[in-house]
């Protein structure tokens, strides 16, 4: 019994370091609700790209309509980095019971 909790451990161990690799390999690229900005974000969380359309900057337009755009990209972003570790993790664990639920649904109760 001892031999197999341990080789179990083993496996998951190592299922849970090639989540982590995939998760910073991964990206998912968001769009703010008016287009204006796009953000690249990896699924462990690092922001690889902001693109701000040449449409974002016109002298016309008012700044704070920039920032919200940001803000509101950079908001999507977070929840992309959240539903992307979701289904990493599930491909990756979906054979394995949970001991205690998984972080991200706890932030859905």
């Amino acid at each position: 019994f001892v031999e197999e909790a341990i080789g179990q451990y083993r496996r998951i161990e190592a299922l849970r370091e090639e989540f982590e690799r995939a998760a910073t390999e991964l990206e998912v690229t968001v769009r703010s609700p008016d287009g204006l900005v796009e953000i690249v974000v990896t699924g462990a969380g690092e922001f690889r790209d902001v693109v701000i359309t040449d449409e974002a900057v016109d002298p016309d337009r008012a700044s704070r309509n920039l920032a919200r755009a940001v803000l509101a990209a950079c908001q999507a972003a977070s929840s992309a980095r959240e539903w992307a570790r979701h289904k990493l993790y599930e491909e990756h664990f979906r054979d394995y019971r949970p001991l205690s639920p998984h972080p991200s649904e706890e932030l859905s109760r």
